[in-house]
Parts: C-alpha cells; structure tokens; sequence
C-alpha cells in the first residue's frame, strides 16, 4: 500500500526511485497511470555491477516503445553518485565478497544508510523539479529484515523531508504490504501480459549481474537471494492463475 490513498489536485507529479529492477519498474507503471507527469531518479552507488545501471536505460527505452501512453507522461530520468557507500564498505552488493549473514541477523546485503540517503536525495531533487511525490518500492513483506525499508522507517522520513524541506511530499510505499508473486499479480494488472513480459526480460535483480542466463522469470543466476526471491514469487504467481 501506500502512505497516501490516492492522487488528490495537489499531487500530480510524481518522482519514482528507479533501479531498472521489479519492483521499481512495477512502481514506475503504476505512477504513470495515476500522476500526469512522472521521473525518474537512479543512484550510481558504487554497486558490485554495472549492468543494473545499464538495464536502467533499456527498460525505460522498452516502456516508452510498448505503452506510448505512459511514454508520452514520462519525464527526464536523473542519475546521481552516491559512490561515498562504497568508500563506507561492508556490503556485498558493494564489495566482492561472498553473501553470508552478518552477527546483527542482517544479511551483509544490507547497505546501511542507502535507502535514507536515497530519500533524502529524492526530496531534494523534487524540491528542485516542482513535484510532490516520491515513490519507492521498499516492502516489508517479502525482504531480507533491511531496517530502511521498513513502513515506520518511510513514515518518519516523509515527516523530516516535509519539515526539512516545508513542502508537502509523499512518499509512496505501493509494494509495502504484497508479496513477490502480488507484485507479478499488480504488473499483470496494470499492463496486462505486455508488462509481464516487459518486467521478464528487460529488468534486473540479480546481485551477481548475471544477465546471460534468461529463466522463466528472467535473467539471473537464479542461486543468489534476489533471484530466489524473484524466481519463488513468480512460481507462485504462475500457481495461482493455473
């Protein structure tokens, strides 16, 4: 669900947190059937693989090419360099180092940090780009226990930007509350089997950047815990319309 119900006269421009992977671009087609114009921001962060800065562009490309419609409310798409995570270390998706659980009971996925900075930097671009909602597919559902994805977490940084800033954002959570199998579900609702497909092929997951490999749910190496995660809700998904 979300922090807000639904797009009011205040609220139509929306600014989509957009990796290029499911669940941001399952975000990004939903803000663009509800808001009249739509961006999107990408963080250059010092990742493991750059192919997931390059899928960014190919899925966006493919979005506008299969859904003129959406294509016609689609906005500048903004990359910033956030590489000081990577200068802080400690995390697999940032480092070369083997996927394991961490002492905390956190798996060393977690980048500490990225999604409050993500945030914060949201706010400010849309300060600066005169719009009033940012979307990010952060889920409390299906997750590794990633603190900064939690719905008290994204409460409490819509209440400091809105203070920090004195503007009226909102910040959207449509994943929060649905599993992965429901994300294939709202993607399937929203742009039908073209979307489905769109999501199959031209996003990425996969920490290890496996992109020769395409699997019934998509490209990945279908071992690490983003695949898996993937792999197991589409299953499901697939279960379900059976």
């Amino acid at each position: 669900m979300s922090l807000s119900n639904a797009p009011n006269a205040i609220h139509k421009t929306a600014l989509v947190l957009f990796s290029g992977g499911q669940d941001s671009t399952t975000c990004l087609a939903q803000a663009l059937s509800r808001y009249e114009r739509v961006e999107t921001l990408g963080f250059d962060y010092g990742q493991r693989h750059s192919v997931e800065l390059e899928v960014r562009k190919t899925a966006l490309q493919a979005l506008r090419g299969a859904f003129p419609e959406w294509g016609a409310k689609l906005g500048e798409d903004h990359l910033l360099s956030l590489d000081v995570l990577a200068q802080i270390g400690g995390s697999s998706l940032t480092e070369d180092v083997a996927f394991a659980m961490q002492a905390d009971g956190l798996p060393n996925t977690f980048v500490p940090g990225r999604n409050l900075l993500f945030l914060t930097l949201a706010g400010a671009l849309a300060y600066r780009r005169g719009i009033s909602v940012i979307v990010t597919g952060v889920c409390e559902t299906d997750f590794s226990g990633y603190p900064d994805c939690r719905d008290d977490t994204m409460k409490a940084m819509q209440l400091a930007l809105n203070l920090g800033l004195e503007r009226r954002l909102l910040i959207e959570t449509p994943l929060m509350w649905i599993d992965k199998a429901q994300t294939w579900q709202l993607a399937f609702e929203l742009g039908g089997a073209r979307l489905v497909e769109l999501i199959r092929r031209d996003t990425h997951t996969c920490y290890q950047g496996v992109r020769d490999r395409l699997n019934d749910w998509g490209y990945g190496c279908g071992t690490c815990p983003a695949c898996e995660l993937r792999a197991r809700g589409w299953a499901q998904w697939q279960a379900q319309r059976a």
